[in-house]
Formats: C-alpha cells, structure tokens, sequence
C-alpha cells in the first residue's frame, strides 16, 4: 500500500526570529515531524487550507495572503488584499471557496472577503464592527475582540466568537450578495472570555471554550424555520481540582473520526482529552497530561489519533506526544521542533 503523505504549517509572529510560514514533513507512524523549509510572510498568525486542499489562506500585516498549494505541499504565493481593519487574527473559508471571512481581535470586526475562481482574495464583500462592553471585567480589556470566526457545518451561519463580550456572535451568510446578517447571539457567562467553537464530525453538536472560566459548554445544534438553534447541553471543566487560578483554556481541536476533543490550558500547561458521546454530544474526560513546555497555545491531533502535538507560544517549540487511550495517559514523543513564536497549525493530508 502506497504511504500517504502529510505536510504541516506552522503560523508564527515574525517579531523576533521567524521570518513566515514554516512547512514540514509529517511522519504520521512515528508522531514526528522534519522542517523543509520557511515562507516568507509577515505574522502569519493563523491560517486555513481551501477544502479542495488547492489553496493556503493566511492572516498577514497587510491584511490575508492566498497562496497555492503545489503537489509536494509547497507554497507559491498568489495575492495579498487589505481587509478594510486592523490586523486579523483567524481565518475561514467556506467549502465551496467562495468567501473568506476574518476575525479581528484588535478592532472587533468581521470581515467577509470575495475570493476568486484562481484562488486569489478578491476584494471586501462586507464588513462589521462589533460593538459594545462587557460588564463588570476588572482582569482584561472588556471591548470587542473577535477572536474565531467559524462556519456552521451546513455552512449556512457564521459563528463569530468575541473574546471581549463574552458572547458568540451568528450571523447568516449570504452567498448570492456577499453580505452577513446578524441573526442570534450565544451569550457566555460574565468575565468567561470565549476563545473558539467547533463543532462535532456529524453537524449535530457545539462546543464553546471559554479562556478566563476554564471550562468548554456544549450545545446541540440545529436548525428549525431556517433559523438556527444552539441548545446549551452540558458545562464541563478544563482545569483539575489542584490547580492555582492561573488556566488559560487556548487550543481546541477535534479528532478525524469525532470520537476525542483536545484542550490545552496555558498558564497550568495541560493537555486535556474527552470522548464525545456519539448520541448526546456530551463531554467525558479521557485524561490529562501536564506538557513540558510553556503556553501550549493551539494544538493538532495527528491523522492516526495516535498522537498529538502542542505549539507553543513562550518555550518557542512544538512537542509531540503518544496518547495510550487504555490507561488514559500521553507521553512526549522525541525532542521538541524549535520554531520562533508558534502560532497555528494546520496538517495537510497530500493528493496521491
């Protein structure tokens, strides 16, 4: 059987010493991954792979690049466009590569942008300022921050997760005119800070994951008169019993087959796994690991779901590690990748 090959790229801030966009090969069997080399960009802090896996899009200083992606999983780039704001932080295509859409931490604006039949960024389709001020916050800045822009499986609604409201913001897409409606809010509880939503592999559930109260609430998820319909199921917490109060909930991901969802808490620097009942949606822990190194800010689960891997922000690396599901553990895996102020990441299956 012909072994399928994998390239990972690593987003980073280019402040210091990283320069862009770092590629490596992945080595699914043994959980380890070999730099090939580094995409010049400016703070390539997050970044998104088109479905058809033809194209890259990146959060830039001047705004989102596009680039194509080449049969070795290379990176030729194509374009650049402003966004109409201050720099972006996360980015979303739609499955048929018709929109992109940005969130905005620094100025709490969504941003949907045309994107063309060649894969390059056309230009702003529309546009929206969040406004407003959460109450009460004493710990952070209580004013937008747009912090994870997601699509709803169905593609129908785009989810926009506010940082500095404590809300979830959706609104409906329309494709036709390029524009967004705001349509139903997701409030979270007081001084939670949401960070990001998924959503499980069959469409039927949401999962928010809120940073200052350590904990991820899960929802069902629906859609009833062409409206939709997030249900709050269960609250359950990402920080054990011994901890100081000094958790971060950071990385969210889920697993290929859906059967797992990942956190990482900085501060505390775990990992922590739950299984997902597959006929509720609910939350179980699996385990926990305490991570070596510091801010464990996103993470990525290997294609196997025999390993995972942390990018983190402050001990400069990313580290691998093998999850052993029976006895409800994960041991490091090989010596940390060194790489200047990790971001993101994304692991690309290539085409046969």
């Amino acid at each position: 059987m012909k072994k399928e090959k994998y390239v990972a790229y690593v987003g980073t801030y280019t402040h210091e010493n990283s320069v862009g966009i770092h590629i490596y090969d992945v080595d699914v069997a043994n959980g380890s991954m070999k730099e090939r080399k580094v995409v010049p960009i400016n703070n390539p802090s997050d970044l998104v792979v088109s479905k058809d896996r033809k194209f890259l899009y990146s959060i830039a200083d001047e705004g989102v690049e596009a680039f194509k992606v080449l049969p070795d999983g290379d990176l030729e780039a194509v374009n650049k466009q402003w966004i109409g704001g201050m720099r972006g932080c996360y980015v979303e295509v739609d499955d048929e590569n018709r929109y992109l859409f940005v969130g905005g931490h620094h100025d709490g604006r969504v941003t949907m942008m045309h994107l063309e039949k060649d894969g390059s960024i056309g230009a702003i389709a529309d546009g929206i300022f969040h406004i407003g001020m959460a109450r009460g916050s004493d710990r952070r800045t209580n004013t937008p921050h747009v912090d994870c822009v997601k699509l709803t499986p169905d593609q129908k609604f785009l989810c926009a997760v506010d940082n500095g409201l404590d809300q979830v913001k959706i609104y409906r897409v329309d494709y036709t005119y390029g524009k967004l409606k705001l349509v139903d809010i997701i409030r979270g509880p007081l001084e939670s800070a949401p960070r990001m939503i998924r959503f499980s592999r069959d469409g039927k559930y949401a999962y928010i994951l809120y940073e200052l109260t350590h904990e991820i609430e899960v929802y069902k998820y629906s859609v009833e008169n062409d409206q939709p319909q997030f249900d709050k199921i269960q609250t359950i917490t990402t920080q054990g019993r011994k901890e100081e109060d000094i958790c971060a909930a950071s990385g969210m991901e889920i697993t290929k087959s859906g059967k797992y969802l990942f956190v990482s808490n900085a501060g505390v620097n775990t990992v922590v796994a739950y299984e997902i009942d597959p006929a509720t949606g609910m939350l179980t822990q699996a385990f926990r690991t305490k991570v070596d190194s510091d801010y464990p800010k996103m993470l990525a689960i290997y294609p196997d779901e025999k390993h995972y891997l942390t990018v983190n922000n402050t001990s400069n690396d990313i580290v691998s590690y093998t999850i052993n599901y029976e006895k409800g553990f994960s041991l490091q895996n090989g010596a940390p990748v060194k790489v200047d102020k990790p971001n993101c990441i994304y692991i690309l299956k290539l085409e046969e």
